[in-house]
């Protein structure tokens, strides 16, 4: 490529005066203006056109003794195809009619092309069986006006022409159609495809705020609790020993710390734009020895025996154990009488982790609220495909039992 090629402002003079840009689109848009059109003028608006033109055509071609009747066929061919897109049969038909009147008058028209455009209707707008029917009388006619206009009886190549246009119109109707109902279907696809997405967003969100809502319960209410465990213990103590009634207090303090870390945790969840390190780690098994030291300074013995290899689990598993062991002895430490001691069995095996809460109260446990207690650790348990049981013992106590699946799966039912 030469410099002056490069560079056309150089080779030509006269674009540097007119000011005008090299990379200008070299079309207008001349299609919006007709798109704030209403449906029906934008249908009317080629045959308002092309009408005219054609009664000026035969203004200056017909005998002034046929130029009435040709006028008036002229219309009856082009004025229908105004409601082409509304009506395509009724159109066609009535082009039809008028085709066979100008046959049966022995007047040629150009306007015969409406034929094609009525094909073309009746292909893009209705059936298989339409189209053929329209298309094989296009055909027809072409054939009449083939043996009686063509000169010199040579009238097979125009037919061989006509059929050709008539077929094309027709295929080009029909692959229209077809375009037209596969952008439909697309359309409505993508319209589901919104739908779930959004229906899924939606799930989504309610279950991250059942999360955030159980790991709160579960954080608050153990917490909680021991407070009330320990600053009744040391009311109880301060007047005979205030040095331990000090201790208790301190301890007291030492969880309400801990209540607003483990807190951080899921409030930090919400709030997108804080740094990952101060999103503190899941708490899991290795974390239930200090929890267990809580509830004995508030006031419950436990007992705690871990067998397999915890270390294994996925950090999911071990933060639903943890909050299962939290929520039970919780709920031991306020319904039992004082005096009363917990056993926590956890089992950890390659298929399966069990777990078992049970304390030796012989009362009757009361009837709780319906919240986010039991209901919460069942969520908790099916969420790994496992089941939770909650109950009285036979000799007396309590029981709280979970299985949790390690390969997943539906959860079953508790």
């Amino acid at each position: 490529m030469t410099e002056a090629a490069a560079r056309p402002e150089e080779a030509h003079p006269g674009l540097r005066r007119l000011h005008l840009p090299l990379r200008m689109p070299l079309h207008l848009p001349l299609h919006l203006p007709l798109r704030r059109l209403p449906p029906a003028a934008r249908e009317a608006l080629p045959v308002a056109l092309l009408l005219p033109l054609l009664l000026l055509h035969l203004a200056g071609t017909a005998r002034s003794s046929d130029l009435p009747l040709a006028a008036a066929l002229t219309t009856a061919l082009v004025l229908p195809l105004a409601w082409r897109h509304r009506a395509p049969y009724p159109v066609f038909g009535t082009v039809a009619a008028a085709a066979l009147l100008q046959w049966l008058a022995d007047v040629p028209l150009p306007a015969d092309v409406a034929l094609l455009v009525a094909l073309y209707a009746v292909a893009a707008h209705t059936g298989r069986r339409g189209t053929l029917t329209a298309c094989a009388v296009v055909l027809g006619g072409a054939l009449a006006a083939c043996l009686r206009w063509s000169t010199d009886g040579a009238f097979a190549a125009p037919f061989v022409a006509l059929a050709a246009t008539a077929v094309t119109a027709a295929t080009l109707g029909a692959h229209a159609r077809t375009t037209r109902a596969h952008l439909t279907v697309l359309a409505e696809r993508a319209a589901h495809l919104a739908r779930q997405q959004e229906q899924r967003e939606r799930l989504a969100v309610a279950e991250e705020r059942a999360r955030i809502a159980r790991e709160v319960h579960d954080i608050v209410g153990h917490h909680l609790s021991v407070m009330v465990a320990l600053t009744d213990a040391a009311v109880h103590v301060r007047d005979r020993t205030p040095e331990q009634a000090t201790a208790v207090l301190l301890r007291a303090a030492e969880t309400g710390r801990q209540a607003l870390t483990d807190l951080r945790r899921p409030l930090g969840l919400l709030r997108t734009g804080e740094p990952a390190p101060q999103r503190h780690p899941l708490p899991g098994i290795a974390e239930l020895e200090p929890l267990a030291e809580r509830m004995r300074a508030a006031g419950l013995p436990v007992r705690l025996d871990v067998r397999g290899e915890p270390g294994r689990l996925p950090a999911t598993v071990q933060l639903t154990v943890h909050r299962l062991v939290q929520e039970a002895l919780t709920n031991t430490l306020k319904h039992a009488p004082a005096g009363t001691r917990a056993e926590v069995r956890i089992r950890c095996a390659p298929a399966a982790v069990t777990v078992d809460v049970t304390d030796d109260n012989p009362a009757p446990r009361p009837a709780t609220a319906s919240g986010q207690g039991i209901p919460g650790m069942r969520e908790r348990a099916a969420a790994h495909g496992g089941t939770l049981s909650a109950g009285p013992l036979p000799d007396g106590g309590w029981a709280v039992r979970a299985r949790l699946r390690l390969g997943g799966g539906p959860a079953a039912s508790a």
